[in-house]
């Protein structure tokens, strides 16, 4: 079960994050401006997702969660191949927005599934398995571009059918059909029964109204987790949407040598981060810390103002590179053990619409403003596409900066969360 839910997140990420390997091609083609492109990477699949979030979340803690897993793999997978058959603008923006919409099932009902397969002890390692799915899927998408653009005309000789689709639209299809086919693997995994691992072995249901009194009386934790989450996501979609451009851009580097070894990094960097996060956990755990895995998250933000504020500062393409590999590291690392915690200070028929407001906000933060918000600084304050190295080093390391001082400040209440979940289970 972990390893088909680790595949899709993997699937899932391929086909959102191929488009950043993309832009330079879709922007000639298209004759897009840098903010109509960020729209594509932002609005266009954040809207539909956050819109569709709640309405999967609470389906997810009434309803099958595989079967709203294997309709969603296989709605997001047509329409991300459905990209690469665009002829203009808002054509691929609409099929951009479809992704976004089916991707929206994913994390409610996989969080709530493998909160219902480990025990507490368990649960943390098997989030850090799960969410090595963006990392891998992140990797992929920029390994994969990058061998479809540099094998393009070996491509066209073997099968002259693709002689009418350019690289880009070639790419969408390639990374979209697989999905169909993982649609119907997920039909192997068993539902089980909820509650398993919690505190009371009552399957106990709750209505809207208990949920929203819920999270109201702990808001004192959720707002200051969400938004200081928020705040690292930020860092954690700039940095995959602007860096293939930046590294083009400031260093003159082609796109298969960028796909290859930022993807590459990023599959590496990011893995390690993510896997890394129960390690760190349990070190402070064993120091005493009853609040470990957001004290995790809160650290990992400082490391992150160091990394992003020195992106444009370092020398060379490689130099680079390795700003970019400390901060894929330590937007990963907090990523398993922010959402184990979720589920910990949680009841467990209030798990699903939790985590999709959690992704709500994030979307709405991160994947919704973040890589429009670096285009922004590029085009309307520096003016200059080549600054767009600034652009990121300046909106990522003032979002980490933020991001520390709101986890640091919802541990405390952390703290209380658990204890009043443990109470209403």
């Amino acid at each position: 079960m972990l390893f088909l839910l680790t595949f899709a997140y993997t699937v899932a990420f391929i086909d959102r994050q191929v488009l950043n390997l993309l832009v330079e091609d879709i922007k000639r083609d298209l004759l897009l401006s840098d903010t109509q492109l960020s729209l594509l990477q932002g609005l266009a699949f954040m809207g539909s997702y956050i819109a569709f979030s709640p309405l999967f979340g609470r389906w997810a803690d009434v309803a099958n969660r595989r079967n709203i897993l294997v309709a969603g793999v296989a709605t997001w997978s047509v329409f991300s191949a459905a990209c690469g058959l665009a002829e203009n603008y808002w054509q691929l923006f609409l099929a951009r927005a479809a992704v976004g919409a089916a991707e929206a099932c994913l994390a409610p009902a996989a969080w709530s599934l493998i909160a219902d397969y480990f025990n507490r002890e368990r649960l943390p390692r098997a989030m850090s398995i799960f969410l090595m799915g963006p990392y891998i899927g992140g990797g992929l998408a920029m390994i994969a571009g990058g061998m479809v653009i540099g094998s393009m005309s070996g491509l066209i000789e073997t099968l002259p059918m693709l002689s009418g689709m350019q690289p880009w639209q070639l790419t969408f299809v390639m990374v979209g059909t697989p999905g169909v086919l993982l649609a119907f693997v997920l039909l192997s995994i068993r539902e089980p029964a909820r509650g398993a691992h919690s505190a009371s072995s009552q399957d106990r249901s709750f209505s809207l109204r208990e949920v929203i009194a819920f999270l109201w009386q702990g808001r004192a934790f959720y707002v200051r987790f969400y938004l200081g989450m928020g705040l690292i996501v930020i860092v954690l979609y700039a940095l995959p949407a602007w860096i293939p451009a930046f590294l083009m851009r400031t260093h003159g580097a082609d796109p298969t040598t960028v796909g290859l070894q930022y993807g590459v990094l990023v599959l590496i960097m990011g893995s390690a981060g993510v896997l890394s996060g129960p390690f760190v956990d349990r070190w402070l755990a064993g120091r005493g810390y009853a609040d470990s895995p957001i004290r995790t998250a809160a650290i990992a933000s400082v490391a992150l103002v160091v990394f992003t504020a020195s992106l444009p500062l370092m020398p060379g393409f490689y130099g680079a590179l390795v700003a970019a590999a400390g901060g894929t590291f330590f937007y990963s690392l907090p990523q398993a053990m922010s959402a184990a915690a979720l589920q910990l200070a949680t009841p467990n028929r209030m798990r699903g619409i939790v985590a999709s407001l959690y992704l709500f906000v994030l979307s709405v933060i991160g994947l919704g403003a973040a890589p429009t918000v670096v285009a922004l600084v590029t085009d309307r304050v520096f003016g200059d596409p080549a600054k767009v190295g600034v652009s990121l080093a300046v909106v990522c390391a003032t979002s980490a900066a933020g991001a520390a001082l709101l986890l640091f400040s919802s541990l405390p209440h952390y703290r209380r969360a658990l204890e009043h979940s443990r109470a209403v289970a």
